[in-house]
C-alpha cells in the first residue's frame, strides 16, 4: 500500500488520469460481464459444460451497446501507445526497442498463465483422468475456458505490433487512415453477408485498428471534450447503431451470441464501430467531472491500485471460474439453476463474491510478475557469449529477432485459441503452439536484457531536458 500511495503521489500534473480510469473500468466490466453471463451446468451424461446466459436474455441485447467495452480498451490502448511512442522517440529509441519495451509487461504475465495452465493440464491428464475420473476432453475444455482472455490479448498484440507504422500514417494522413480502414471493414462485412467468411478475416485487424487509431487523435488533442464534439459522436453513433441493428442486417447484441450472424465482435463489424463511436461520445461527455474526481487522493489511489495489476486481473479472471467450479463440483455442491429463474438471479450474488475471492488469491500469487521492476539491460547477460551479445545489440539482427519472437508469440496464442475446445491434448493445449510461444517469449526476453548499441549512445548524449 505504501508503494501504491507513493506512485499515486508522484503522478505528474500533466497525466491524463481519465485514461487510467477508463482502462480500469473497461477491464473490470469485462471481468464482471464474463462472470455474470457464465452458465455452468451438466449435460445429459452428467458432464460439466457451459455457455453464455446471453443466449436466453434477449431483452439484454441493447445493454451490450454500452456493456461491450472492448472498444474503450482499444481507444485507451491507442492513447497510451501514442504517448509511449512520443516519449521513446524523444529519447532517440527506434520502433524495435519500443516494441520490446511494450512486450515487457504484456508477455511476462501471459507466459505465467500459459505455463501454469499447461502444467495443470498435464497433471490433470496424467493423474486426474485416473484418480478423479476426469476425461481429456474435459481437461481441454477447462484450459480453453481459462484461456478465453487470450483471444482479445492476441488482437491487442497485433495492434501493438502495427502501432509504430499506424502512428506514422496518422501523423501524415490523419483522418484519411480511419476512412480507409472503415471502408475495408465495410467490404469485409459485405463479404460475410454474402457468405464468404474467409474474405472478412481482415476485419480482425482492420476493425480493431480503426478503434485504436482513434486513441491517436485523443492523444494529439484532436478530440476535445466540448459539446460540439461529443454530441455528434454520441447521437450519430447511437443513430447509426440503431439503423444497422434494428433495421439493417446486424444482430442487436454487440457481444457474440451463438446462433446469431454475423457476430459483431469477432471480427468487428460496422455495427461495433458505430457502438464505439457512441461510447466515445459518452466518454468525452464525462471527462471533465471524472478528471475533477480523480484529483482526489482516494479515488486516484484506487485507480493506481487496479492498474498496477490490471493485466493479471484480466488474464486470470476465467481461471477463477474454472477453479471455483472445480471446487464446488468436487464437493458436490455446485448449483445449476436454469437461466433467468429467480434462483439463478439469487445465485449471482454468492457466485460473484466467491469468484472475487478466487481471483484475489490468484492476483496475490501472480500479480507480482506485473508489479516488479523490470531488470535493466546489461552488455552481456550471464551465460551469453560476448560475440552473441554484440551481434544481438546491432539494429539489423535485433529487428529480425524481435519480429520473429513477436510472431512466434502470436502464433502460439493463436494455436491455442483456434484449436477445438474439447479435443484431448496432453497439456490441455496444443504442444506445438505452447513451444512456439515459449520460444518467442524467450527470444523477446533475451533481447530486452541486451541494450541496443545505437540507441544507448543516443540516449547518453540526449538533451537532459528532453530525456
Amino acid at each position: 500500500m505504501h508503494r501504491l500511495r507513493e506512485l499515486a503521489d508522484r503522478t505528474p500534473a500533466s497525466r491524463e488520469r481519465y485514461v487510467d480510469l477508463l482502462r480500469a473500468l473497461a477491464i473490470t466490466a469485462v471481468v464482471l460481464g464474463h462472470w455474470l453471463l457464465s452458465v455452468v451446468t451438466y449435460d445429459t451424461h452428467g458432464r460439466l459444460t457451459g455457455h453464455s446466459a446471453l443466449e436466453s436474455l434477449s431483452w439484454a441485447y441493447p445493454i451490450t451497446w454500452v456493456a461491450q467495452v472492448m472498444p474503450i480498451f482499444f481507444v485507451v490502448g491507442g492513447y497510451a501507445n501514442a504517448a509511449s511512442l512520443q516519449a521513446h522517440r524523444r529519447q532517440g529509441e527506434n520502433a524495435t526497442d519500443w516494441l520490446l519495451g511494450r512486450t515487457g509487461r504484456l508477455v511476462g504475465p501471459t507466459t505465467a498463465l500459459l505455463v501454469t495452465l499447461a502444467g495443470v493440464g498435464l497433471v490433470a491428464n496424467l493423474a486426474g483422468v485416473r484418480w478423479l475420473g476426469l476425461s481429456p476432453g474435459l481437461v481441454r475444455f477447462g484450459v480453453w475456458v481459462a484461456s478465453i482472455p487470450l483471444w482479445f490479448l492476441t488482437a491487442y498484440l497485433l495492434v501493438v505490433l502495427l502501432a509504430p507504422m499506424m502512428y506514422r500514417l496518422h501523423r501524415r494522413f490523419g483522418v484519411r487512415v480511419v476512412v480507409v480502414l472503415v471502408v475495408l471493414v465495410a467490404l469485409g462485412d459485405v463479404a460475410r453477408l454474402l457468405g464468404s467468411e474467409s474474405m472478412a478475416a481482415g476485419n480482425f485487424v482492420f476493425g480493431w485498428l480503426v478503434i485504436h487509431q482513434v486513441g491517436f487523435f485523443w492523444r494529439d488533442g484532436q478530440l476535445p471534450d466540448t459539446p460540439r464534439v461529443w454530441i455528434p459522436l454520441l447521437v450519430g453513433g447511437f443513430g447509426a447503431l440503431a439503423l444497422l441493428t434494428l433495421v439493417g442486417p446486424y444482430p442487436v447484441s454487440m457481444i457474440d451470441v451463438t446462433g446469431q450472424y454475423p457476430h459483431n465482435a469477432s471480427p468487428p463489424t460496422l455495427a461495433l464501430l458505430a457502438a464505439a463511436t457512441m461510447q466515445l461520445g459518452l466518454v468525452l461527455m464525462l471527462r471533465r467531472p471524472a478528471e475533477r474526481w480523480l484529483h482526489r487522493p482516494n479515488p486516484w489511489l484506487a485507480v493506481v491500485a487496479v492498474n498496477s495489476v490490471v493485466l493479471t486481473i484480466f488474464l486470470w479472471h476465467m481461471s477463477a471460474v474454472v477453479f471455483l467450479v472445480g471446487v464446488l463440483d468436487a464437493a458436490h455442491v455446485l448449483p445449476t439453476p436454469a437461466v433467468a429463474t429467480a434462483s439463478w438471479w439469487l445465485w449471482r450474488l454468492p457466485w460473484l463474491v466467491m469468484l472475487s475471492a478466487s481471483l484475489a488469491l490468484l492476483v496475490a500469487i501472480f500479480g507480482r510478475l506485473e508489479t516488479r521492476p523490470r531488470p535493466r539491460p546489461t552488455e552481456r547477460p550471464r551465460g551469453l557469449p560476448d560475440g552473441v551479445a554484440r551481434a544481438v545489440s546491432r539494429p539489423a539482427p535485433r529487428l529480425v529477432l524481435a519480429g520473429s519472437g513477436y510472431l512466434a508469440v502470436m502464433l502460439g496464442l493463436l494455436a491455442n485459441n483456434l484449436a477445438p475446445n474439447t479435443d484431448p491434448y496432453l497439456f490441455g493445449m496444443p504442444a506445438g503452439g505452447l513451444l512456439c510461444y515459449l520460444l518467442g517469449a524467450g527470444t523477446l526476453r533475451l533481447l530486452r536484457s541486451i541494450p541496443n548499441r545505437t540507441t544507448t549512445g543516443v540516449r547518453e548524449n540526449a538533451d537532459p531536458g528532453q530525456a
